[in-house]
């Protein structure tokens, strides 16, 4: 997007423009919507200029200069808008530029192919008259349009009036004229693949056209397809990508797989995501010839102790030093000396990092190449040599000794008051300290810096007392790891929904189901949602659902738009709310199923993007008007999700993207 604005910007200054304001969002029509009516098979210029003429260039200034003049298009401080047409590569839909005219401008000899054949557009900051130009095939076109927004309200009323034989017109016009080009194709396959009312069989036959499919829960039949698709992507893709698949549904991909690579990346991809496998898979992928697929056999969640043990004694040495740290509490005194005296010093390393969790690890094995950086996390060492790291090991060794579970309350001790900052916190955050402790270390919190929650506090989430104690911490990080409980007691919920970490007043709005509807509020001020849980605080089932009119004419947006939420709005209020001067609120009012299908088709050219998205989705939006949206390469795909497309229309839209195979005659 760069180097696109860039562009844009050098060709401005040579134009003669000073840019007038910072790169945002303006709030009138976007410049695609702004095209329109100039570049319209039915548009007729204000004034026309003939190619052919000697002073072309100074004349198609004058004459934008004299239009622009005169229809108010320069503000006050001659501040006015522009748009080039084929001439910046950013990201669409691009922003509007403010500019003012420099002494030495000449918009006809720069913003063009050539000297005279210019194609941009100028908008008024208002963003209610226009003045576009055009090189048609031997004249220059100067269009003024004047009172857009009456004319947006005009032509969205007029939309909106559409009968049952206009509408059923409108899609059988869908699929006159040229066909759709192959990214308009693409955008419909990934639209189609996105929209739940798309019937089963249709979505069979997107498998391997758009890879959204896979992405979401899918149906038996289309997994059932999926398995067995002749394109390995997209069985690669369902093992990455699909919920919820089921033991047989897992073994029937990976052993449906004749090379070994793919069952490789399959197997891989089922140990990643904690699948479980049938027994028959087990016992065929244990004795599988590809060493790569034995190595990740042994990583697969619920693999039987008979098997996990014996892949811990394969021939190959990968295949042993994979198995090792799963099946070493399985195995018996010969079996693990065999493994801690193995020829390949790959599994020798893992056999002594588990021997070394029960028995204290001298400074001769620890000095041993591949165990030092694992050993002082995880092993129990010899004191001695605890001691030495605590006192002179480097800042790293020092931060991860500090998370070591078998380390002598006194060298914790000596660690809280480490130099190191980072060292220190890490002691902070262990299970085996009191909270007086904790309290007496000192260390630097930030509070926006991302912290994953502490699994040990994680664990006791189903214990009340420890809960209790947990929420008074002295420690941010640890209040943040109880408010992730989906239950607590009431007078925890009470102490943390006050807390002065917001943070944590946001993973018990996120996680809790006890929290409170005061706090939930207060979140929802600041907070829109999360990927892992975008519905709440809204979504909450503790969230305020009545008495939400007053906040009707409220200046905070946040609290504004929930008046609709209120069971005694009315479809008054969301047409209000379209009209409001803050994008969140009309977005709100956009997303409402009580919008007026004229008020939908309105919020098409809305400034903002997620509210035009919206509008673009809205059930009641006429079908000409996602007719235009269907054959637009921009809006292609949001439109094909709409969820009104009737399903004869899906029918024909993937005939275009995937016609019929030829029907071959018989000899």
């Amino acid at each position: 997007m760069t180097g696109g604005k860039d562009k844009l910007m050098e060709l401005l200054r040579r134009a003669g423009l000073h840019i007038a304001g910072d790169w945002k969002t303006e709030e009138v029509m976007p410049p695609r919507a702004a095209w329109r009516p100039v570049v319209a098979g039915e548009a007729r210029p204000t004034v026309s200029v003939r190619a052919d003429r000697a002073d072309l260039v100074a004349q198609l200034n004058a004459q934008w200069h004299r239009l622009g003049t005169e229809s108010g298009i320069f503000g006050g401080d001659g501040v006015f808008l522009i748009d080039v047409a084929g001439n910046w590569t950013g990201c669409a839909p691009r922003p509007w530029t403010r500019v003012q005219l420099t002494e030495q401008w000449n918009l006809a000899g720069v913003l063009g192919e050539r000297p005279g054949q210019p194609e941009f557009i100028t908008l008024s900051v208002d963003g209610d008259t226009l003045l576009g130009v055009t090189t048609e095939e031997d004249e220059v076109w100067l269009i003024v349009v004047d009172h857009l927004r009456e004319r947006q309200e005009a032509a969205a009323r007029a939309a909106a009036q559409e009968s049952p034989r206009e509408r059923a017109a409108a899609w059988t016009s869908l699929f006159q004229g040229p066909g759709p080009s192959k990214r308009v194709q693409e955008m419909w396959a990934h639209g189609l693949a996105l929209n739940p009312a798309t019937p089963d069989d249709l979505r069979a036959r997107l498998l391997g056209v758009s890879h959204f499919l896979l992405w979401r829960r899918l149906p038996a039949a289309v997994v059932e397809a999926a398995i067995i698709h002749p394109d390995g992507k997209v069985r690669q893709l369902l093992a990455e990508a699909q919920p919820g698949l089921t033991a047989d549904q897992w073994t029937r991909l990976i052993l449906g797989e004749r090379e070994s690579r793919p069952r490789w990346i399959l197997t891989l991809l089922a140990a990643d995501r904690r699948a479980e496998l049938t027994d028959t898979a087990y016992e065929q992928l244990a004795a599988d010839p590809s060493v790569r697929v034995r190595e990740e056999t042994a990583r697969l969640r619920g693999l039987p102790v008979r098997i996990l043990t014996a892949l811990a004694g394969d021939d190959n040495p990968s295949v042993r030093a994979s198995a090792c740290q799963r099946a070493w509490p399985h195995l018996d005194g010969p079996a693990r000396r065999k493994l801690l005296s193995d020829p390949s010093g790959k599994v020798r390393v893992e056999a002594l990092l588990l021997h070394h969790r029960k028995q204290p690890m001298p400074r001769s094995v620890f000095e041993t190449e591949g165990v030092r950086d694992r050993a002082v996390e995880s092993c129990r060492l010899e004191r001695g040599l605890a001691e030495h790291l605590a006192r002179h090991g480097e800042p790293a060794q020092r931060c991860s000794l500090a998370g070591n579970p078998h380390l002598d309350p006194d060298l914790v001790g000596l660690l809280a008051q480490d130099p190191d900052e980072n060292v220190r916190f890490v002691v902070a955050t262990r299970a085996d300290i009191t909270e007086e402790q904790r309290a007496g270390i000192p260390i630097d919190f930030h509070p926006r810096v991302h912290y994953y929650p502490l699994d040990w506090v994680m664990a006791l989430h189903e214990d009340p007392g420890a809960m209790r104690r947990l929420a008074a911490s002295s420690h941010p990080l640890v209040r943040r790891s109880v408010a992730r409980a989906r239950h607590l007691p009431a007078d925890v919920v009470e102490r943390l929904a006050r807390d002065d970490d917001r943070v944590v007043q946001l993973f018990l709005a996120e996680s809790c189901d006890d929290a409170p509807a005061d706090m939930l509020l207060r979140v929802w001020q600041w907070w829109t949602g999360s990927l892992t849980t975008p519905d709440r605080p809204h979504g909450h089932p503790n969230f305020p659902r009545r008495d939400l009119l007053r906040y009707v004419n409220d200046p905070n947006v946040r609290m504004r738009q929930l008046a609709l939420d209120d069971p005694e709005s009315t479809p008054e209020l969301v047409e209000t709310f379209s009209r409001d001067s803050n994008e969140e609120v009309r977005h709100r009012a956009t997303s409402d199923p009580r919008l007026s299908p004229a008020s939908a088709v309105r919020l098409l050219d809305d400034p903002h993007e997620r509210v035009r998205y919206a509008a673009a989705l809205h059930p009641r939006l006429p079908a000409r008007a996602l007719i235009r949206l269907l054959r637009d390469t921009d809006t292609a795909q949001t439109a094909a999700r709409h969820p009104a497309l009737p399903v004869p229309v899906m029918e024909q839209m993937l005939q275009r993207i995937q016609p019929p195979a030829p029907v071959t005659p018989e000899p």
